[in-house]
């Protein structure tokens, strides 16, 4: 028997072989559990909890679904929202993204067409943890059109699968845009891809509907028409631009164009805002060089040089007085939150509110690190792996990756678009090397099999590092379970802690208090609170709210935040004007709890004061600092935040050893004690005095006068009274100044 006979024979061998021939099918089961990990690490929260709406935005999104799947599509682009902004309103079908709601509403409708019941709640708690299944798919489709290599396909989707940063988004009952716009951002990057590859006009189509369906779903889309006008540009400049390259950027462009702008919300602005210049500009430019190289074959070499000449002046002077005139018009421009991508201090200097988001500040080290893990250390090698043999997609992943590096630095919200680039080259990167040291084992296992080469890894190196590796993987593995089952996996709707023997404690207060309104205020009451509440307590209690999230309007959150930072008797005419009823504070003095009203209270007095010139933040600061402790200023501690937030709270003992009126969370004695209200009262604190709501006296009568109007402006004095000498000195003792509002947008 030869020797390559007894290498056939050998267990090795057949291993090998049939480990080959089976493959597709292990590729495929792989590929199965990866989806069924990618929901099952979501649903922590669900079996810890119980099956419930997250955080605040998505609330707006679960009743916005409720009304659809109750009124109908039609019923929805036609809803004006009396609810909410008050008095103004919302009209929610022309300032809405659907398409959250329209899958949805989808899904929900064609499992009780199949005689399935069940709840929408249901449906919207596990629509994220269905859709990161696709993503993942989508994952492999995308990095397997970038190296043509299963193996790193299926990394890459066990990567995107338990990242962190896009779990923090998608885990069960985070009923948000981002929980389906991941997939239509991966799933349109794929499609492009493939239409790169392939240069099919039908690739091009499905490239438009999941960039139509990306724009339907989230703001993010502009990633997306910009990061690819970016990669056509960057092929023109290097000179790797083909037939192929044409077809996929002109059938996305036009076709996508034309379907972004049957988004209510988007419409025109798909033609004429700042962040679609990119898109029209390439668009422009890469027809122009195909019409050059067309009409260079009519005409002599001297003529060419004389028309390019004149054309690429008449085309830059043209765009250049297009985009002058449309910004002059009004018709362009940049929104806040793409300035501050641009310049990071934009927000911080002139729009206060969404510098204000935690969302929107900086990156931290400790984020990227948590949120992305070991794959920061191996997406580098992946992007080695791109620059080494560079194909038009090894470029886009590497552009993509490069980009979104950047926008992540500047606000930690696009973390979100950078966890599937960082995915991706790190599933290359670690299949590369994976590959790299298994061939030099299956060398030294099976050298009758593997070719010879002039230099390979020494076999007892590869082994080390496919130990490493596979040590480093497993790591990364057990820090997405943990932050799938203990970071992300609390709605902070529900807040928990734990005691000393480690038993885990609910803390419902938010509910408690949300149900407290729904049952014991009249259906027409007003709440004021601060704008990140106000989706909650509409979802929730079903009442009206002066202010919510979707922060539209920039001088009615001033004007909510001039009443907080107001003394009681200017804010009690400034809720009398605004028709409010109840007060709503957030308070974790006693509990600890850091994400209360007086540590947002600094953007309150920011926020008014960018509007109503009257409130100084640096009167608000004592000693130079902001305290609540007996150096607060008189501003401070007359505010109507400070008064609601400590009213009685020198009456509780909060921490061993500590004086009654302790504040655990910035660790002082409150400064005034004792004070009583005059025009606000207590109606409800909840059980850990998280939220306090705070009912609004009605004026005192006056002489017999009553001011039964809600709002003293709807107040008119007889003619046959005199402005002054027919009320009572009593009632004229303390003279305010008028309030007025104005609406400066």
């Amino acid at each position: 028997m030869s020797s390559e006979e007894e290498t056939q024979q050998s267990l090795p061998y057949k291993v090998h072989k049939s480990t080959l021939k089976w493959a597709p099918v292990f590729n495929m089961t792989i590929l199965l559990s990866i989806a069924i990990i990618s929901c099952l690490i979501r649903v922590f929260s669900v079996i810890r909890y119980e099956s419930i709406i997250h955080e605040f935005d998505p609330w707006f999104n679960y009743r916005t679904t409720q009304y659809l799947v109750k009124e109908g599509p039609y019923a929805l682009w036609n809803w004006y929202d009396s609810e909410s902004w008050y008095p103004l309103g919302r009209s929610v079908g022309g300032t809405v993204y659907p398409g959250l709601m329209m899958t949805s509403g989808m899904i929900y409708w064609v499992l009780h067409k199949l005689s399935i019941p069940i709840d929408i709640r249901n449906v919207c708690v596990f629509l994220a943890p269905i859709f990161s299944a696709f993503t993942s798919l989508a994952a492999y489709g995308m990095t397997k059109e970038i190296t043509k290599r299963s193996e790193a396909g299926l990394l890459s989707a066990l990567f995107v699968a338990i990242v962190p940063s896009y779990m923090s988004r998608s885990v069960a009952g985070s009923y948000d845009n981002e929980g389906v716009s991941i997939f239509a951002l991966v799933f349109t990057f794929y499609t492009f891809l493939k239409t790169v590859n392939t240069g099919s006009i039908l690739w091009g189509v499905y490239t438009a509907l999941a960039f139509f369906y990306m724009v339907a779903s989230w703001g993010g889309y502009a990633f997306i028409i910009n990061i690819i006008p970016i990669f056509v540009l960057f092929l023109l400049i290097t000179g790797r631009s083909n037939s192929r390259i044409q077809v996929a950027y002109n059938v996305f462009y036009i076709l996508g164009t034309l379907l972004a702008m049957q988004i209510p919300f988007v419409g025109f602005q798909a033609l004429h805002s700042s962040e679609h210049m990119a898109s029209h500009a390439v668009f422009i430019l890469i027809n122009f060089l195909n019409f050059f190289s067309w009409i260079r074959n009519f005409v002599s070499k001297k003529a060419i040089i004389t028309l390019t000449k004149f054309l690429i002046v008449f085309l830059v002077f043209s765009i250049l007085v297009g985009v002058v005139i449309l910004t002059l018009a009004g018709k362009t421009q940049w929104s806040g939150r793409s300035l501050t991508l641009l310049d990071p201090t934009y927000a911080k200097k002139y729009i206060p509110i969404i510098a204000s988001v935690s969302e929107h500040q900086a990156t931290t080290w400790s984020s990227f690190f948590f949120d992305l893990h070991y794959l920061i250390l191996f997406s580098p090698v992946g992007l080695y792996y791109c620059y080494y043999k560079p194909t038009e997609t090894k470029i886009f992943g590497a552009l993509y990756t490069v980009l979104g590096v950047y926008f992540a630095s500047v606000m930690v919200r696009l973390l979100l678009v950078l966890a599937p680039a960082v995915s991706i080259m790190a599933g290359i990167g670690i299949s590369w090397a994976f590959r790299k040291f298994a061939k030099s084992v299956r060398s030294f296992i099976l050298p009758k099999i593997e070719k010879p080469k002039k230099y390979r890894i020494p076999p007892e190196i590869a082994i080390i590092g496919l130990v490493i590796l596979g040590y480093y993987c497993s790591i990364y593995v057990l820090h997405a379970n943990f932050a799938g089952s203990e970071a992300y996996a609390s709605p902070s709707i529900i807040l928990s802690s734990r005691d000393r023997q480690g038993n885990r404690n609910i803390i419902d207060d938010y509910r408690e208090a949300y149900y407290w309104l729904r049952m014991n205020t009249r259906p027409d009451d007003k709440i004021m609170s601060w704008w990140d509440y106000g989706y909650q307590i509409t979802g929730m209690s079903n009442r009206t709210v002066l202010v919510d999230n979707n922060t539209w309007n920039n001088t009615h959150i001033a004007t909510v935040g001039m009443a907080m930072a107001s003394s009681e008797e200017d804010a009690f005419e400034i809720c009398e004007k605004l028709d409010v009823d109840y007060v709503l504070v957030i308070f974790g003095g006693i509990l600890n709890y850091s994400g209360d009203d007086i540590n947002k209270f600094l953007w309150m007095v920011r926020i008014g004061g960018g509007v109503y010139p009257h409130i100084k933040e640096e009167d608000y600061y004592g000693k130079g600092t902001y305290r609540v402790d007996q150096y607060a200023t008189e501003t401070m501690t007359n505010s109507l935040m400070y008064r609601l937030s400590y009213y009685r709270f020198d009456e509780v003992q909060t921490a061993y050893g500590q004086p009654k009126g302790y504040d655990t969370v910035r660790q002082a004695v409150i400064g005034v004690k004792g004070y009583k209200l005059r025009h606000f009262e207590e109606a409800f604190t909840s059980e850990n005095w998280i939220v306090r709501i705070f009912k609004r006296k009605q004026r005192e009568n006056r002489d017999g006068v009553a001011f039964t109007s809600k709002s003293t402006s709807q107040f008119t004095i007889p003619k046959e009274f005199s402005p002054v000498t027919k009320f009572s000195k009593k009632a004229n003792t303390k003279q305010r100044s008028t309030l007025s509002f104005q609406n400066n947008e």
